[in-house]
């Protein structure tokens, strides 16, 4: 086999590893997470496994890392071609619902989940989550200020109340499907969005 083939095949091995882990601790809990648990799951040593990562700690933070790159991918990636400022914020918003609408990873949001696991615990996995956190927070509120500056929100808008507010939607939404299993939420929550923002909110396509 040639060094490249090689470098191939880890790669992969190594990103249904943490694609597996991101699922399972959407389920479970990064806590959950054992070397041992994803062995077996996989059909892997866990010498094989223990490799690439060298504890638990370390494969918990690639996992969030595996999490966060779905998450950008499903949520921020596909509208952000839109013009900045309330046209790409309402866009995000419709993708935010969308990804929590469908099963993503089995447990739901990964980082919803997350956060309310770490947010007692510090650390490294807790500072990891709250970097991703605080950077999804960014940018949101990155859009408000330029919806403000633009005139397509009201010039006494509080970006930081905006957003405040849009995550709390976020977040009942995401117990409302998860927990409740109520299938008006994703309306209901668009509504709330739409009203937030003054233009229509719809889970992108």
């Amino acid at each position: 086999m040639s060094p490249r083939s090689s470098l191939a095949d880890a790669a992969r091995t190594r990103a249904a590893i943490l694609a597996h882990g991101a699922a399972v601790a959407s389920v479970e809990g990064l806590a959950g997470l054992t070397i041992g648990r994803l062995a077996a799951d996989l059909g892997m040593s866990k010498s094989g496994l223990l490799g690439p990562f060298g504890n638990k700690e370390t494969l918990q933070l690639q996992v969030v890392e595996a999490a966060a790159d779905v998450f950008w991918r499903e949520i921020w990636d596909p509208v952000a071609d839109r013009p900045a400022g309330l046209p790409r914020l309402a866009a995000v918003c419709g993708s935010w619902v969308r990804h929590l609408a469908r099963p993503v990873f089995p447990g739901g949001c990964f980082f919803i989940a997350a956060a309310s696991e770490f947010d007692d615990r510090p650390g490294p996995v807790r500072d990891l989550v709250l970097g991703y956190a605080d950077r999804w927070h960014r940018e949101l509120r990155g859009q408000a200020l330029r919806a403000v500056a633009d005139g397509d929100l009201p010039a006494g808008t509080d970006p930081e109340q905006l957003v405040f507010e849009l995550t709390g939607l976020a977040l009942a939404l995401h117990q409302a499907l998860r927990l409740r299993q109520d299938a008006g939420a994703v309306p209901r929550a668009c509504q709330g969005m739409g009203r937030l923002l003054g233009v229509p909110v719809r889970p992108l396509a």
